[in-house]
């Protein structure tokens, strides 16, 4: 007799959303306020270590938008629970922002926005009972979406973008996933299995996962060949986003495709190995440049999209 006998994931039990206490509140989301110039602020940091790289980004950000250069926001689901969607979505309106890559929990986190104008549960008063990820309405519409990315061929991001609109949800014009798509900008997802809440649902399809987490690997690896004279942000992952910006510039190169010319920048609270490596070094080793700047986004973010479209604006 086997001791380790399968769990019937039909006796999961599922909870309303809305009643859910969230940590995350579309009331607390960045704005942009209108006063005094940033552009004096950022001019007024010295052009040493942090203050120069900030004023390169600036910079190089600007160039890229005025030669209509590829500028990818490679993003953690922190990015989104620290409120900066509007700044996000302000910026691809804008024509800054060409491409969006996420986690699969930052998926979950921009649905949830959309639905209920909150997100990000908290866990420890959830996991006690074991409701933790257990929110009726998220893990139907994301499973769903990746049923429908996998079949259809569309992959994940596009496919939970059309899921919110189709639904029309309150909140959608916080979405990122949601504006993309309205855009007409690609945003697509990588997927991890086992290490998002929805991947607990017994309706969660493993095939369907990895088959539209791949449609979606492989339409970021056409971003990332037209990289060149363009900028790759990444923000807030530690792991997932640099291992797949290095597989896909692997890839791009492999095939031919000439990388040397682009700026790789990543934006993160703490220093961690891979996106140093993976994102900052070696990607840009026969050409191009690497930034890391360390500091809480929801402060350096703010700063960064307020300087780049105040400067817009004046150049306009």
């Amino acid at each position: 007799m086997n001791r380790f006998s399968k769990l019937n994931l039909k006796k999961i039990k599922k909870y309303p959303i809305k009643d859910r206490k969230n940590l995350v509140s579309v009331k607390d989301f960045a704005c942009l306020k209108r006063g005094k110039s940033v552009s004096s602020l950022i001019e007024s940091m010295p052009d040493i270590l942090g203050g120069k790289d900030l004023k390169y980004l600036i910079d190089g950000v600007l160039r890229a938008k005025k030669y209509n250069k590829t500028v990818v926001l490679a993003m953690g689901a922190h990015v989104i629970k620290c409120g900066l969607s509007p700044l996000v979505i302000e910026l691809m309106k804008n024509g800054v922002i060409k491409a969006i890559a996420m986690n699969g929990a930052g998926a979950i986190h921009d649905y949830e926005i959309a639905l209920i104008g909150g997100t990000s549960e908290d866990v420890e008063s959830q996991i006690e009972e074991g409701f933790f990820g257990m929110a009726l309405e998220t893990g139907k519409a994301l499973n769903k979406a990746v049923k429908n990315g996998a079949s259809k061929g569309t992959g994940f991001g596009k496919a939970l973008g059309e899921i919110i609109k189709k639904e029309s949800l309150p909140y959608k014009d916080l979405s990122i996933v949601y504006n993309a798509l309205i855009l007409g900008i690609p945003v697509t997802i990588h997927v991890a299995v086992g290490t998002d809440t929805i991947h607990m649902d017994p309706d969660a399809d493993g095939e369907a996962i990895g088959k539209a987490s791949l449609l979606d690997f492989r339409a970021i690896c056409s971003v990332v060949s037209t990289l060149d004279g363009g900028i790759w942000i990444n923000m807030g992952s530690a792991v997932i986003l640099p291992e797949v910006f290095l597989k896909a510039v692997t890839v791009c190169r492999n095939i031919g495709i000439k990388l040397e010319n682009f700026l790789t920048v990543n934006i993160d609270m703490i220093s961690h190995y891979r996106p140093l490596t993976n994102v900052v070094r070696r990607p840009t080793l026969k050409g191009g440049k690497g930034i890391n700047l360390i500091g809480q986004y929801e402060i350096l973010f703010p700063l960064l999209a307020a300087a780049i479209l105040e400067r817009l604006k004046g150049e306009g």
